[in-house]
């Protein structure tokens, strides 16, 4: 089939680099404006326009979705269905019913759970044991279009979203093929969701990283890998911004939440509304990421000493 594919960062660049060595034919990729990037703030291309570049294939990355002069370019591109992987934007009715087989959407949960714009992470910070990729019609309402095709993945205990993402990309890439090859031999078979068990997944907020010590211990823990690698999961100490990186549930101790329990060696123990939590890996703000044991050792932080205070 002639397709036009949208999307944007690195788990959308694999979809699509895979997708340029299939027997389809890549009329066009869209994909969001070069952002500034790290401490320059250099205005940096997309992953998705870099493997667009890198193949030669014609690029549009329109401020606005809806102006003319891209809808235009777009219609101009015949496309036979649009494949959409995270590009960021949500469609307007224009662009769903340019194509005749409309619009495939790789997503990342196992739809209807985790509609929204971060299904990975929340699939972490709340502790879900299975995660998945679905292909779906995209329609005007958010995440809610016909199911095409899904496969399911366990979620390991230790998993972080980026290690989660990292598991689910290829496993995207390869559902869109299977279902592009479905849709083209006239075999897929859509499925309405399910709306009543319908959840949803927002865009993570850098406010969604700041703990609340008075969540329970695996609560705190899930959340510390559900926000990794971005906001992190960052707490106050004297006065400074303090990420933690890896933590486990303890048992042994007990205090107010946000109190240090236990400051010895390469143990550093915070209380919780419902256990303990040893905090791994931490990092202060402009400082880098240390072990427990090295930040006790080059900080003067005792037993009793608070956390989260401003």
């Amino acid at each position: 089939m002639r397709i036009v594919f949208m999307g944007t960062p690195r788990v959308a660049a694999l979809s699509l680099e895979r997708l340029v060595h299939s027997p389809h034919t890549v009329a066009g990729i869209v994909t969001q404006p070069d952002r500034p990037v790290g401490r320059g703030q250099k205005p940096a291309p997309s992953p998705v326009r870099s493997v667009a570049e890198k193949h030669g294939a014609p690029v549009l990355a329109p401020e606005k979705i809806r102006d003319p002069a891209f809808l235009t370019a777009l219609t101009a591109w015949s496309p036979d269905i649009i494949v959409v992987v995270a590009y960021g934007r949500i469609l307007p009715r224009q662009i769903l019913e340019l194509a005749p087989h409309g619009c495939l959407n790789v997503h990342y949960s196992l739809l209807p759970k985790y509609r929204g714009a971060a299904p990975v992470a929340w699939a972490v910070v709340n502790g879900e044991e299975k995660s998945g990729v679905t292909t779906m019609q995209l329609v005007e309402k958010m995440d809610a279009g016909s199911i095409l095709l899904q496969r399911e993945i366990a979620v390991s205990a230790d998993e972080t979203t980026a290690s989660l993402q990292e598991k689910l990309a290829p496993i995207g890439a390869d559902l869109l093929l299977e279902t592009l090859a479905a849709i083209a031999d006239g075999t897929v078979a859509p499925k309405s969701q399910d709306e009543a068990s319908a959840t949803y997944a927002p865009m993570i907020k850098k406010e969604d990283g700041k703990i609340d010590w008075s969540l329970p211990a695996a609560a705190i823990e899930r959340r510390v890998r559900g926000f990794t690698p971005w906001p992190s999961a960052y707490t106050q100490f004297q006065g400074t911004l303090l990420k933690i990186h890896r933590a486990r549930v303890v048992e042994g101790e007990s205090g107010a939440p946000g109190e240090v329990v236990r400051a010895s060696r390469s143990d550093l123990w915070v209380a919780t509304g419902n256990g303990a939590l040893a905090l791994d890996e931490v990092q202060l703000e402009n400082r880098k990421r240390v072990s427990a044991a090295e930040f006790l050792n080059g900080s003067r932080i005792e037993k009793g000493a608070r956390l989260g205070a401003a």
